[in-house]
C-alpha cells in the first residue's frame, strides 16, 4: 500500500461517514421510520423525540444530545450493563488520550530524524509506504540512545493503564453496589438455583424433598421451591400453538384487508392446504382450519402442563425466600459435603435463564466444559491458516503474482487505489463476522444456566481467537509470505525479519481500525440495513401488527461480538503506541466517536435483553491486562531485536501487572461474583409480593391461563407446598 492508497482509505471512509450521517439526520425525522430509530423510547411509552430537538433539527444535534446526557440516563433506560459498556469505552478512551499527550509530541520527532530505513539495504515492510515508516521505532537505528524515549513510553502507558482501570473498578463497583441497593422488589434478588438435587427417600416427591431440606436450614425466611421439569413435549406443543395463533391472525387480517381492497363487501375467505408447510394436502379455510388446531392443542398442551408437572421432575429447582439478604447468602453458601450435590448459586434473572442446561449434572458440566475449551482451540488453530492467508492474498503484489491474468485490471490506478484501500480489511471484516455464533452455541454448551453468563463466556473466547488470528495471525501471514524465500535460506534470520516487520504490519491495522469507525459507525448510525430490511418486509410480508412489530424489533447493544471486537482494537491499538505511536490517534477517534454512537443509539434504539449488574466488567478488565502484557512482552522482544542493552529495565513491567491483576481480583471480585450482604440489606420501597415472584419463574410454556387456575395449582398443591 503505498501513501496515496492510505490517503484514498481515509478520504473515502470520511466522506462514506459524513453521508451516512446526513442519512440519518434525513431518515430519522420521517414519521415512518421512528420505530427504526427510537424503537427504545416507543417501547417504553415515550414520544420518539422526547427531550430532543425538533424535527428539523440539523445533523450534528444527535452528538450534542449524546454529550448531554448522563450516566444516569444510561441505567434508567438501558440498564447497568449498558453503563457499564461506557464505562469501559471512557477508560480505554482516556488510556489512548493520555498515552497520546507524551508519546506523540515526543517520539514521532524522534523516529522521524533518525534514518534507520534509508540506510538499510532492504526493507522487509515491501508492502508498506516509507511516509509513515519513518515515524515508526523501526526508523531508529539499533543501539541508539533515542530508544530510551521508547522505553520510558513504554512505562508511561503501563501506569496509565494501571491508573484508569483501579478508577475504574472502582466507579463500577459502585454502580453495582447501588443498583443492588435498589428499593424496587427484582425476582432474581429473591431467589437461588439449586442443582445437583440428589435423588429423593423413597415415599417422598422431589418437591418434598427439596421443601425439607432448604425449610430445615432457613426456617424463617423459605418460601418455597420450583421443581424444573421436563418441557421438551410442553415446549415443543407450546410453540405449535403459538404458530398457529400467529397464522390466525395473519389470516384473519388478510381476510379484514380483502374487505377493503378486493372489491367486495363480503371479503375473500383465505385457504390453505393442509399438507407439508401449507404447499401440500386438501385446500381449506384458513380460519376455521386455525381455529380447529388451535382448540386441538389447546386441550393437548393442558394434558401435558399437567403431566409435566406431576411426573417429569428434574434434579435442579429454583428455591424462593422471603428476604433478599438470606438469598444472598445462601447462594454463596456452602450446603452439602460433597461437591457434587446441593449445588447452589445466585438465580439468573428470569428471562434469561437456559433451562436445558439447568439439570445437567456436575461432572458432565465439568467435562463438557473441557471439551469445549480443546473445539474452541482447534478451531483458533485452524482459522489462524485461513485468516493468514486472507492477509497474505489480500495484498495487490501477492494477487498479482497468485493471479497473473489479473494484472491488466490491477494495474489501472483507480482499481489499485481501491483495492489496496479496502480489499484486506474487508476481508478480515467478513471472515470474522461468521464466528460469533458458533463460540455463542459452544459456550451453552457447558451447561451454563443464564444467557448473559454464554454471552460472556463466548464473548471471552473471541476475544482470544481475534488476539491470536488477527494480530498475531495477520502480521506473521503477511511477513512470512513475503519474506519466506530469505527466511529459506537464512533460518536463523527468522526472528528478526519478524519482529522487523511489525512497524510495517501497522499500517494494514492503521487501515483496519479507520475503516472501522467511520464505515462501521457510520453503518451503525444511519441504520440503513435494518431500515431496508424492515420497510421491505412491512410492504411485501407483514399483514399484522405483531409482524410489523417483530419486523423493528432493535435487539440489544450484541455484546458477544462488540466486546472482542472493540478488545481487538485495545490489543492492536496498545501493541503499536510506542512502535507506530500514530497508530494512537485511529484509537482515540475508534473510541471517542464509538462512545458519540453508541450512547445514541443506548438512549433511542436497542433494547437490552439481559441485566447482569455490571458482572462483564471483571472480564473486560482482564481482557485489558491481557493486552497490556502482550504489549510488554511485545516491546521487550523488539528492544531485543533493537540490541539496545537496557532492554532488561523493562523486566519488572509484566510482573507488576500480574500483580496489579491479582491485586484487583482480590480486591474487587468477590463482590462481584456474589452479592454483597450488606448491599442485600437495602430498605425496599414495597412488600415482596412473594407469589408474583415465584410466577416470573414459570415457564411461558407452562404459565396458560387455565394452568395457573386450574391445573397448575393442583399439581402444586399435590407435590406437597410448605408455603
Amino acid at each position: 500500500m503505498d501513501f496515496s492508497s492510505f490517503l484514498t482509505s481515509l478520504g473515502t471512509s470520511f466522506i462514506i461517514f459524513i453521508i451516512l450521517m446526513l442519512l440519518f439526520a434525513w431518515l430519522s425525522r420521517r414519521p415512518g421510520n421512528s420505530v427504526i430509530y427510537y424503537p427504545n423510547r416507543i417501547l417504553k411509552g415515550m414520544d420518539p423525540l422526547e427531550g430532543g430537538p425538533s424535527r428539523t433539527r440539523n445533523p450534528f444535534s444527535w452528538i450534542r444530545e449524546a454529550l448531554s446526557s448522563t450516566e444516569q440516563d444510561i441505567i434508567n433506560i438501558s440498564g447497568l450493563d449498558t453503563a457499564v459498556y461506557f464505562v469501559f469505552l471512557g477508560t480505554v478512551l482516556a488510556i489512548f488520550v493520555l498515552s497520546g499527550l507524551l508519546l506523540l509530541p515526543v517520539l514521532l520527532p524522534i523516529a522521524a530524524t533518525d534514518n534507520n530505513i534509508k540506510g538499510s539495504k532492504s526493507d522487509v515492510s515491501n508492502n508498506t509506504f516509507d511516509e509513515l515508516d519513518m515515524l515508526s521505532m523501526g526508523n531508529v537505528t539499533e543501539k541508539s540512545s533515542r530508544l530510551w524515549a521508547f522505553l520510558i513510553a513504554t512505562y508511561w502507558v503501563s501506569l496509565v493503564t494501571y491508573y484508569s482501570l483501579w478508577k475504574a473498578y472502582n466507579h463500577v463497583s459502585a454502580l453495582r453496589a447501588a443498583a443492588l441497593m435498589s428499593p424496587e422488589v427484582k425476582s432474581e434478588q429473591f431467589a437461588i438455583l439449586v442443582r445437583d438435587i440428589p435423588p429423593p427417600p423413597s415415599g417422598e416427591t422431589m418437591k418434598q424433598h427439596v421443601d425439607s431440606y432448604f425449610k430445615a436450614i432457613y426456617p424463617d425466611t423459605f418460601y418455597r421451591s420450583m421443581i424444573v421439569t421436563d418441557n421438551k413435549m410442553v415446549n415443543k406443543i407450546h410453540e405449535e400453538l403459538e404458530g398457529y395463533k400467529k397464522k390466525l391472525e395473519r389470516a384473519e387480517a388478510v381476510f379484514a384487508l380483502s374487505k377493503e381492497t378486493g372489491g367486495k363487501p363480503e371479503g375473500v375467505r383465505p385457504t390453505t392446504k393442509t399438507g407439508c408447510m401449507g404447499l401440500l394436502g386438501k385446500k381449506v379455510d384458513s380460519i376455521e382450519y386455525f381455529n380447529e388446531k388451535i382448540n386441538e392443542l389447546v386441550s393437548k398442551l393442558e394434558a401435558e402442563q399437567k403431566l409435566t408437572l406431576l411426573e417429569k421432575h428434574q434434579s435442579a429447582a429454583i428455591v424462593f425466600f422471603t428476604s433478599r439478604v438470606v438469598a444472598a447468602s445462601a447462594a454463596q453458601s456452602l450446603h452439602a459435603q460433597m461437591v457434587n450435590k446441593w449445588t447452589v448459586t445466585d438465580a439468573p434473572e428470569p428471562r434469561q435463564v437456559i433451562w436445558t442446561n439447568l439439570t445437567m449434572k456436575f461432572f458432565m458440566r465439568e467435562i463438557r466444559q473441557y471439551i469445549v475449551y480443546v473445539i474452541v482451540a482447534l478451531t483458533i488453530l485452524f482459522y489462524l491458516i485461513p485468516i493468514g492467508l486472507i492477509s497474505a492474498f489480500t495484498t495487490l503484489g501477492n494477487l498479482k503474482k497468485l493471479l497473473p491474468f489479473l494484472k491488466p485490471v490491477l494495474n489501472i490506478g483507480a482499481v489499485r487505489t481501491v483495492l489496496e484501500a479496502y480489499l484486506p480489511q474487508i476481508a478480515l471484516i467478513v471472515f470474522l463476522a461468521m464466528l460469533s455464533k458458533l463460540l455463542l452455541f459452544l459456550s451453552k454448551a457447558e451447561g451454563i444456566p443464564s444467557l448473559s453468563h454464554a454471552i460472556r463466556a463466548a464473548s471471552g473466547k473471541y476475544f482470544y481467537f481475534t488476539v491470536l488470528n488477527v494480530f498475531i495471525g495477520v502480521t506473521i501471514g503477511n511477513t512470512l509470505f513475503n519474506t519466506f524465500k530469505d527466511i529459506e535460506n537464512d533460518p536463523n534470520s527468522a526472528v528478526d525479519i519478524l519482529a522487523t516487520s511489525l512497524p510495517g504490519s501497522a499500517t494494514f491495522f492503521l487501515t483496519y481500525v479507520a475503516l472501522k469507525f467511520f464505515i462501521g459507525y457510520g453503518l451503525e448510525l444511519s441504520r440503513i440495513v435494518p431500515l431496508i430490511i424492515f420497510h421491505v418486509k412491512k410492504k411485501y410480508l407483514c399483514k399484522t401488527e405483531n409482524e410489523i412489530k417483530a419486523a423493528w424489533a432493535p435487539g440489544d447493544l450484541g455484546y458477544v461480538s462488540r466486546i472482542p471486537s472493540d478488545m481487538l482494537v485495545v490489543t492492536l491499538v496498545m501493541c503499536y503506541s510506542v512502535i507506530a505511536p500514530l497508530i494512537i490517534p485511529f484509537g482515540v477517534i475508534y473510541f471517542g466517536l464509538g462512545w458519540l454512537v453508541l450512547r445514541n443509539q443506548a438512549l433511542k434504539v436497542y433494547v437490552p435483553s439481559f441485566e447482569s449488574y455490571g458482572r462483564m466488567w471483571p472480564h473486560i478488565h482482564t481482557r485489558i491486562l491481557a493486552s497490556l502484557l502482550l504489549y510488554q512482552v511485545l516491546m521487550f522482544g523488539y528492544f531485543g531485536v533493537k540490541k539496545f542493552v537496557y532492554a532488561p529495565i523493562l523486566i519488572p513491567l509484566p510482573i507488576i501487572t500480574l500483580i496489579f491483576a491479582f491485586v484487583c481480583r482480590k480486591k474487587f471480585y468477590r463482590a462481584f461474583s456474589s452479592t454483597a450482604l450488606e448491599v442485600a440489606a437495602g430498605e425496599l420501597k414495597d412488600h415482596p409480593n412473594m407469589e408474583q415472584i415465584y410466577r416470573t419463574y414459570v415457564p411461558p410454556s407452562l404459565s396458560s391461563e387455565k394452568v395457573d387456575d386450574d391445573h397448575y395449582e393442583d399439581a402444586i398443591s399435590r407435590l406437597g407446598s410448605f408455603a
